[in-house]
């Protein structure tokens, strides 16, 4: 697949430069830190700029100066490149290729100096407004009795879950209930249906089980953000009401990772190859331990509840809904890296949430109840955030 670097540079005037560089300020985000976090502050720097210039949202217009006859393309490049080069400096050498190479094919005229200027003021303002997001951290401690020795990797995502929300009131605000109690049969429903399904070594798991499992076994939000563009390019659109969903996507995605991985440090609920190889030590006679049980994927290293990448699609597709309003969505559509080459589709949300959950289940890293919970976490924050974009 072309690289989202490449289509911005293969873009011409009048390309959704929204969309292309939403993916290519995606695809550099994760390879630092604060992925999430940076593609919130990116594509609200975007909507900002967009909405200066066209003014179509004027309750949302923030005031950058002179606005008239900036190039809108230009803004939007000039807004991520700003914002990237805060956020991510490690990566400044593509940084500064990408945005070179795509500003080479624009005329050096009065358009673009003001275009430049609206994006950069722009993600100024953005970056100005969100200065204490992140607090001083809280190093992670392990869980363990003083002498007794615990694998020397720590988790990752606990200092997000320390960061200031720009919506919620709290990090806590959606904070899940505790997950099922090991005694309940619900835990031993979890927990013999992942044992059988979700094994490296599984007799049930269909072949179509198995592709599925796959291509949800990313943990990039690339494959998220390209359900976004479904939408994107419906017919009839404008170019800032692309922006503005964008930003809600971003904000929603940056609030919804904070808010699951918050639940995820309260509880320290453990991953299901933890719990299946210490079945006989959860007071259930209805779990049988296997000594030796790996699941398909490699376990994620942070806490299994609740399923993070359902809540994130929860999120997104909420926040898609809103944004539709009485519209049904298109045909949805995205790719995995996990799983290259391969496009899959689905005619609702409900389809998709689905068939995530299930890939999770089938990878052996999430329960069916961490499954269901993170749904609703993120269909919560999705609902939260498009209010307030104006989404309804």
């Amino acid at each position: 697949m072309m690289s989202a670097l490449c289509v911005i540079v293969a873009s011409s005037a009048g390309a959704d430069t929204v969309a292309d560089w939403a993916e290519a300020t995606t695809e550099i985000a994760t390879e630092g830190p604060n992925t999430v976090r940076t593609m919130a502050l990116a594509q609200n720097a975007v909507y900002e700029a967009v909405n200066a210039i066209t003014g179509r949202y004027a309750h949302d217009r923030v005031d950058l100066g002179a606005a008239k006859g900036a190039s809108v393309d230009v803004a939007i490049a000039a807004a991520s490149h700003a914002i990237l080069a805060h956020e991510a400096p490690l990566q400044a050498q593509k940084i500064e290729a990408v945005y070179a190479q795509a500003m080479a094919a624009i005329p050096n005229d009065a358009a673009r100096a003001l275009g430049v200027s609206i994006g950069e003021q722009a993600a100024k303002d953005v970056l100005g407004k969100h200065t204490d997001d992140i607090p001083p951290i809280e190093p992670y401690r392990p869980l363990t009795t003083p002498g007794v020795f615990v694998p020397p990797t720590f988790p990752l995502g606990y200092a997000v879950a320390q960061h200031h929300p720009w919506f919620m009131k709290s990090a806590a605000q959606f904070r899940a209930p505790p997950p099922p109690a090991l005694t309940s049969a619900l835990w031993a429903r979890d927990y013999n249906e992942i044992k059988a399904v979700g094994s490296a070594t599984s007799t049930v798991r269909t072949a179509e089980q198995t592709d599925i499992a796959r291509f949800w076994a990313t943990a990039l939000p690339d494959v998220h953000l390209r359900l976004v563009r479904v939408v994107d390019e419906l017919p009839g659109r404008d170019l800032t009401r692309n922006a503005r969903l964008y930003a809600a996507v971003a904000a929603a995605l940056n609030d919804g990772e904070i808010a699951i991985l918050d639940t995820k440090y309260h509880y320290q609920f453990w991953r299901p190859i933890t719990a299946i190889r210490n079945g006989d030590r959860d007071d259930n006679p209805n779990t049988e331990r296997d000594a030796d049980w790996t699941p398909l994927i490699a376990t994620p290293i942070q806490p299994e509840y609740p399923c993070g990448n359902c809540a994130v699609a929860a999120t997104v597709v909420t926040v898609m809904q809103a944004d539709m309003g009485r519209e049904p969505l298109p045909l949805l559509r995205t790719t995995s890296n996990t799983a290259p080459g391969v496009t899959r589709e689905w005619t609702s949300a409900a389809a998709l949430l689905k068939e995530i959950a299930n890939g999770r289940v089938y990878d052996g890293v999430h329960f069916r109840s961490s499954t269901e919970v993170g749904n609703h976490m993120g269909e919560q924050v999705g609902k939260l955030v498009a209010a307030a974009y104006g989404l309804h």
